[in-house]
């Protein structure tokens, strides 16, 4: 299997979980209309599909590490069409809510597997590569599913939405089946008993490299997931966007994230892997808490809004390949648990973090931009440890 058609497959599966998130921002404020539901319960179908997507990802890396990589696609994306079912289907706000669970803890599937089935190919560069190209056929999900989702909504309604996502998942088991290799030999599996679980869980949490940089990429992840959920109602409330113009606007911030995670691999073949991420998440933690001072000076115009999270998710695309290659590059004989194990504690982070920033949101760019400097900065402290760890073990050696 190339490694562009590996890219192409491997993406186009990985961007079904995201489309779950991006194609239904442009109908966030409409569904708490059509639902009679507070900003908050609606804000909190995206948290419900975090936590859930993020919980579920440790059971199929143990699963896909026991019976492959394919047959736990089968089962997530079996339950993602079902939940898919249910959120179009759904009466109030609650079932709604419900069916957000079930749909994420499916799509962890097509989030976690992927990644195992990258470092069963790969390591190191090569990976971050494969990683980056993958990253790039993602990228339709935050450049184009919120048009999708605004189009819909023109000839239909939210519900549509879900019948779509419903279809994707569809499609993407009829890709599973036809273009997918299983890249986990029988030879390398290992039985998912608690003991295996128990020392497995135990190399990965003792790991403060291992630790660090699961949560370096998590406070970036969270810092783009409470984007997410705060940006339809900022561009629409504050700024008076259309479903359309956000979208546009969405996509706009998304660019900067797509662009910068395709040179990821090249930088990190020139410069080291290590150096870019120092400086990405330095770059990150900068840019934010610059447009956080515009905004406190009530400067943040929606142009400069637009232009700080360009060069803020910029930033981002250079931490979050590089940080999952390092990370699970020394656990190649549990790939799978440790792709999840760094997955649920990354998404996880993100759906806690939403949650506290829900806490103090006003509708306005100020709230929204404090709580992503607030990750930016704490992805950058644990940066500075976790490199010096690295640093002085690689010395020792």
């Amino acid at each position: 299997m190339t490694m562009l058609r590996a890219a192409l497959v491997l993406g186009l599966l990985s961007a079904v979980g995201p489309f779950a998130i991006d194609m239904y921002l442009p109908a966030m404020p409409l569904i708490a209309t059509a639902l009679d539901a507070e900003v908050s319960s609606v804000q909190f179908t995206l948290t419900a599909y975090f936590i859930s997507f993020g919980v579920a990802q440790l059971f199929y890396g143990l699963w896909s590490d026991q019976i492959g990589r394919k047959v736990p696609l089968y089962g997530g994306i079996g339950i993602f069409i079902v939940a898919s079912i249910g959120c179009a289907l759904a009466p109030t706000i609650g079932w709604l809510i419900a069916f957000r669970i079930l749909q994420g803890a499916g799509g962890a599937a097509l989030m976690v597997v992927p990644r195992a089935i990258i470092r069963d190919m790969h390591t190191g560069t090569q990976a971050t590569k494969l990683l980056a190209m993958v990253i790039l056929v993602i990228s339709v999900s935050p450049m184009l599913a919120p048009l999708v989702g605004s189009g819909l909504i023109v000839i239909g309604d939210w519900r549509l939405i879900f019948w779509t996502l419903c279809l994707t998942a569809v499609l993407s088991l009829i890709l599973t089946v036809t273009a997918l290799p299983e890249t986990s030999l029988p030879s390398e599996r290992v039985p998912v008993n608690l003991r295996n679980f128990v020392r497995g869980s135990n190399t990965l949490i003792r790991d403060p490299v291992f630790m660090g940089l699961t949560f370096i990429g998590g406070f970036g992840f969270a810092s783009f997931m409470v984007f997410i959920a705060s940006a339809a109602f900022v561009y629409s409330g504050q700024f008076g966007l259309s479903p359309a113009g956000f979208s546009l606007a969405f996509a706009v911030n998304a660019i900067g994230f797509v662009a910068a995670s395709q040179v990821a691999g090249p930088l990190g073949e020139n410069f080291g892997i290590l150096p870019v991420m120092r400086w990405a998440v330095i770059g990150f933690s900068g840019f934010s808490a610059a447009l956080l001072a515009v905004s406190l000076f009530d400067l943040a115009t929606l142009p400069v809004i637009i232009v700080g999270l360009f060069f803020v998710n910029a930033c981002l695309g250079l931490v979050i390949p590089t940080t999952m290659v390092v990370a699970l590059d020394p656990h190649g004989e549990i790939a799978g648990l440790a792709a999840s194990l760094s997955g649920t504690l990354q998404t996880v982070t993100g759906g806690v973090m939403v949650v506290v920033a829900g806490l103090f949101f006003d509708g306005t760019a100020v709230t929204m931009i404090g709580a992503i400097a607030f990750c930016a900065v704490s992805a950058l402290m644990i940066t500075l440890k976790t490199l010096g760890i690295m640093e002085r073990r690689h010395s020792s050696n």
